[in-house]
């Protein structure tokens, strides 16, 4: 049976897992944790994909229920710190080296070490909305609608995760 809708769903999905995917990953910090994100925010977006009315765009709409299955899937790990077990996230702070030599390198892995500490150290909100603004390069507006709330509450959070963040790596200045 062709279903024009599975079939539009399924045109969707090859467009923009990677993306959705990427996305997800810089959020959770694990490779994971992000398919388990991605697939339960497809599976949402099947479910609700006959009620997309187009108004947004295609992306904007994935692009919220991924924020809310990332929020989801990051508070639940908070409530079972058993669960929580962070595995460093190669992307996050990919430092370019002209020349890689052991000392650069060594310095990177460090540094992409307190990075990736430094983010599982964020509330989830703090963590998506510091990802959507500085990976995905959001404006406040966008990140308050995707993540459904207030441009105030939105700003709030981004400087909580950049404050973390800047102490997490405040040590490692005076060694440059």
């Amino acid at each position: 049976m062709n279903d024009p809708n599975v079939e539009a769903f399924l045109t969707l999905v090859e467009r923009h897992r990677r993306y959705m995917y990427n996305l997800a990953l810089r959020m959770t910090g694990n490779e994971q944790d992000a398919k388990d994100v991605v697939q339960d925010s497809l599976l949402n977006a099947f479910v609700s994909f006959d009620r997309f009315e187009g108004r947004a765009d295609l992306r904007t709409w994935l692009n919220r229920i991924l924020v809310n299955c990332a929020l989801d899937h990051l508070r639940g790990l908070r409530r079972r710190p058993d669960m929580y077990d962070p595995h460093p996230i190669s992307d996050v702070a990919d430092i370019a080296s002209f020349s890689p030599d052991p000392e650069r390198l060594a310095a990177s892995a460090d540094c992409r070490r307190v990075v990736t500490t430094a983010m599982h150290g964020m509330s989830p909100l703090e963590r998506v909305t510091f990802t959507l603004r500085h990976f995905e390069g959001m404006s406040i507006a966008e990140i308050a609608r995707n993540v459904g709330i207030s441009n105030t509450a939105a700003k709030q959070h981004i400087f909580r995760a950049v404050r973390k963040l800047r102490l997490a790596l405040e040590p490692h200045r005076s060694n440059q």
